[in-house]
């Protein structure tokens, strides 16, 4: 398992930006260490504050939350064996960054053709016991308002939880957060992730921002490719996912044999058209002779 201390603190009005050794800060509140290299002493609002990959683990899906409608209902609602999740942990009362979060799932998600509800479901769950469901309605109903796309409301799902469903929720999934007293605020990590039908974690991605080409191969590999189209699985032959980064990343030898395929595949169609012409050409000649 790979630990990540990609750290981005909530806390108002106390703001920490971290970023990797020799590398410019970005312009979120944000932090990413490299797991290789000695870390950066944390302020201690910040202590325990990261995200551990479990890549292929079971999230329980015996877990009770309820819906923007305050429907309690267990998390295999929203898992049915044939579309993939998307997942984010946020809370709604956050005044910077879960907005963030979600703005970058909504654009993302614009920019990709699968549809939420009948592709992939997507899946905010609010990590603050205090949020209440009325609360994840208006949360809802304003992120249908900015992403427009007709019949896929049935595809986004805003919950709220007691303190010991979101816990082992955060906790199956490795992301660790903390609350400030002080502010009434929770210093915690950015990030989303990938579950496949099942309910096992595929894929997090990380920030603020998530490139829409990352997320639409995540949501058709966790798929097992039961989504998405061809040219998702050539795509898929290409790219390969680095846990590291939390990015899809070119495989130099994948290319370079598909661009060969290719090649051999276009030289063998020109030289039958080349045959094709010549043989019919022949034939006319035959006939003439006769």
């Amino acid at each position: 398992m790979t630990l990540h201390r990609i750290v981005f603190i909530s806390l108002v009005p106390m703001v920490a930006v971290w970023a990797q050794p020799g590398q410019p800060a970005p312009a979120q509140p944000s932090a990413m260490r490299d797991s290789n290299s000695k870390p950066a002493p944390l302020p201690a609002a910040l202590e325990g504050v990261n995200i551990e990959q479990r890549l292929n683990q079971q999230v329980p899906l015996n877990l009770v939350f309820r819906d923007e409608y305050g429907r309690s209902l267990p998390l295999s609602t929203y898992f049915n064996g044939n579309k993939p999740v998307l997942l984010a942990l946020v809370y709604y009362n956050c005044p910077m960054l879960c907005t963030l979060i979600l703005n970058g799932v909504e654009s993302s998600l614009k920019a990709v053709s699968l549809d939420p509800g009948r592709d992939f479901e997507v899946v905010a769950v609010s990590f603050d016991p205090r949020d209440t469901p009325e609360i994840a309605a208006r949360k809802k109903a304003n992120y249908l308002q900015r992403y427009r796309r007709p019949n896929t409301a049935n595809g986004w799902h805003f919950l709220t939880g007691d303190e010991s469903s979101i816990k082992a929720l955060t906790d199956a999934v490795g992301y660790q957060y903390k609350f400030d007293p002080a502010t009434g605020q929770f210093a915690h990590a950015s990030a989303i992730m990938i579950l496949t039908p099942q309910g096992k974690l595929s894929r997090y991605f990380y920030g603020v921002e998530y490139a829409p080409r990352d997320v639409r191969l995540g949501l058709v590999e966790a798929s097992q490719n039961k989504i998405g189209t061809p040219v998702d699985q050539i795509l898929l032959f290409c790219y390969h996912y680095d846990p590291g980064s939390g990015k899809y990343g070119a495989i130099a030898m994948n290319m370079v044999r598909l661009g060969g395929a290719t090649f051999v595949l276009i030289c063998g169609a020109f030289l039958f058209v080349a045959w094709r012409h010549d043989w019919q050409r022949d034939r006319r000649f035959v006939r003439q002779a006769k």
